[in-house]
């Protein structure tokens, strides 16, 4: 489960990151930047800042999870830890590429979908004896 927890702190460095660039340009640009501060493309900008602090501390806590029980990871673990890192790795990258380019909207379901299947694993690996 290292990867969760490398990915973890990556994913806030590059939160800081995001973070730094979005609001440069938010200062130094004309305010209807991306549509202005309501816009669907900078709301998205947005998810997509903050999801890397999000599932940042998701990855985070899964790795202390994991790393708390006893004995060996069942299979369903496994499977959690890398559903969790695909969609904290996809998350960021949708919500940065469908405003330029919308027709891939359909796209956002699989870190959304990967992310359920992270936490509903989880949830199952913890509660089965």
């Amino acid at each position: 489960m290292q990867i969760n927890l490398i990915l973890a702190w990556l994913w806030i460095v590059l939160g800081f990151l995001s973070g730094s660039l979005i609001g440069l340009n938010f200062k130094f640009l004309e305010p209807d930047w991306l549509g202005g501060y309501g816009s669907p493309q900078r709301r998205l900008y947005r998810l997509g800042h903050i999801s890397f602090f999000g599932l940042g501390l998701i990855n985070l806590m899964f790795y202390l999870t994991a790393r708390s029980l006893s004995g060996p990871l069942g299979i369903s673990l496994v499977i959690a830890s890398w559903a969790l890192v695909i969609g904290a790795v996809l998350m960021p990258i949708c919500c940065f590429t469908i405003p330029h380019a919308p027709r891939l909207r359909n796209l956002f379901y699989l870190p959304v979908i990967s992310l359920l299947i992270g936490g509903v694993l989880t949830l199952y690996g913890l509660l089965r004896p």
